[in-house]
């Protein structure tokens, strides 16, 4: 193996020259792909000793050497190999925060692709894929940081009533806002009205689902921007006296973007499993469930299902995709905002035909769907697939249609169609008078004490200061208390 990947006469040498022809000024990491028995690993510390170094194997190259031949010292490098026994991507994720693509450098060892082949070009792309996802979560954080934590502390006030579900039994569908969705809408309307299904409907899709007579049982929104509210303002919206009549529940991130209508239905807080999030809802008492963040509401929505309940999980209008000039499901809150600027130098189609070809450029569809061809064969055997959605969910067993035992509940008697939200129980929360203020208060003491400061510091500088460094612990509490002044001891709910 030596002979083939490295010089035969002095490897050392080979691969020192080979790294001074490189620019990696800036780099913070340095991704090496399949970099054989680590001769380049010296060299590279040597010129960027503040890089962290991460090396990724084909296979275990442990006693490869020739005989006699001393290896070089590869300490402080991490090491992927296929025995590790998690995902490539997964293992960069662990090691490099969300950050800028300029901070990422993929140095490759071309002699491991001629022996390697198609596993050494699954390798790069599996860490190509990471950098883009890493750059696109950086961007979103630099651009929404401060406006989640905002909305945390905005949200802490609708927090009133909390839905408990026990073990859901029966099959749940998720729906996306893909354009596929609108062939599943009759197939989920029938297995509603024939018995035991709950549904969970990403806010976008609202719109169409009630449209169509269907109501969602808990509508799931995790969107920080602004945009998001006008999905959630379908959920109050009708000749109906009470919001709670129109949605029976809302699940939602507590960073995302929700009106004050929130708090007037049962409202199930999701956090994203950060120390700071974590420290001020327990310190507060408040039930929730801990969901990693994913950049992408189909999959917070698939984790969220999986979690509530034990039967099978199906889901619709998950295109990822655009069709066409069509890039979501009809109708859509988004609709009347092409219409109303609408001319007759600007008609509506060539707005349409503008934003797909925007959104199919953007390449963010491609990112998730690349995330789901990696992630899905670690999710439990409980998915399916319903009506038209992305290729990479092929690989996912059909739903066909509702058998007897899948249309009845737990006591073997067939549930009511209209409605699964009677298995929720509602749990009453008592806040302080300020929760924002109270937990600013929390936030400023876990600053001040030595056991806290380090995750703290690590978590809050990357969200309110993404890419700076050495942020002080004076000037983030600094900027923590700007942020939260509008929402301590003031009544806006």
């Amino acid at each position: 193996m030596n002979g083939s990947l490295h010089s035969r006469y002095n490897p050392r040498q080979e691969a020192e020259k080979y790294i001074n022809t490189l620019n990696l000024r800036g780099a913070e990491y340095l991704v090496l792909i399949e970099p054989g028995l680590g001769y380049m690993i010296p060299p590279l510390r040597e010129k960027y000793p503040a890089a962290r170094i991460i090396a990724l194997h084909v296979e275990d190259q442990s006693g490869a050497a020739r005989d006699g031949e001393t290896l070089p010292d590869t300490g402080g490098a991490a090491s992927w190999s296929s025995g590790s026994g998690i995902d490539p991507e997964e293992f960069l994720a662990r090691l490099i925060p969300d950050c800028s693509a300029s901070a990422i450098r993929i140095i490759e060892w071309r002699p491991s692709l001629v022996r390697y082949g198609e596993s050494y070009l699954r390798l790069l792309s599996a860490a190509a894929n990471f950098i883009k996802r890493s750059d696109a979560n950086f961007r979103t954080v630099k651009g929404f940081g401060k406006r989640w934590f905002r909305n945390f502390l905005k949200n802490l006030k609708l927090l009133r009533n909390f839905p408990v579900y026990e073990g859901l039994p029966g099959p749940m569908v998720i729906t996306g806002s893909g354009p596929g969705l609108e062939e599943s809408i009759p197939l989920i309307a029938e297995m509603k009205r024939q018995g035991n299904l709950f549904i969970l409907g990403a806010s976008s899709s609202v719109k169409a689902l009630l449209c169509r007579g269907i109501l969602p049982d808990l509508v799931l929104s995790t969107d920080g921007g602004p945009w998001a509210l006008l999905h959630l303002y379908e959920c109050f919206r009708g000749g109906i006296n009470t919001a709670a009549a129109r949605i029976p529940a809302i699940a939602a991130a507590l960073s995302a973007a929700l009106p004050s209508q929130c708090g007037n239905v049962p409202l199930l807080g999701l956090s994203d499993g950060s120390f700071w999030q974590s420290l001020i809802l327990r310190r507060l008492n408040i039930p929730h469930i801990p969901l990693v963040q994913r950049g992408t509401v189909t999959a917070s929505a698939i984790d969220l299902a999986l979690a509530m309940g034990s039967g099978k999980v199906l889901i619709a209008g998950m295109d990822l995709a655009v069709r066409d000039i069509r890039t979501h499901v009809r109708p859509y809150s988004f609709d009347r905002l092409p219409a109303e600027k609408a001319s007759r130098l600007n008609p509506v189609y060539a707005q349409a035909y503008v934003r797909s070809a925007g959104i199919a450029d953007g390449g963010s569809h491609q990112i998730y769907a690349s995330w789901f061809s990696s992630r899905l064969k670690a999710y439990p055997d409980r998915l399916y697939t319903l009506g038209s959605n992305n290729q990479v969910f092929q690989g996912l067993k059909e739903w066909k249609n509702l058998t007897t035992k899948d249309t009845k509940d737990t006591k073997g008697k067939n549930a009511d169609p209209s409605s699964i939200a009677y298995q929720a129980r509602i749990t009453n929360i008592r806040l302080p008078e300020d929760p924002a203020g109270f937990a600013v208060t929390i936030l400023g003491e876990a600053l001040s004490d030595p056991r806290t400061k380090g995750p703290m510091m690590e978590e809050l500088s990357a969200l309110l200061f993404p890419g700076r460094q050495g942020v002080e612990a004076g000037e983030l509490a600094g900027e923590i208390g700007a942020l939260a002044g509008p929402y301590c001891g003031v009544n806006y709910g």
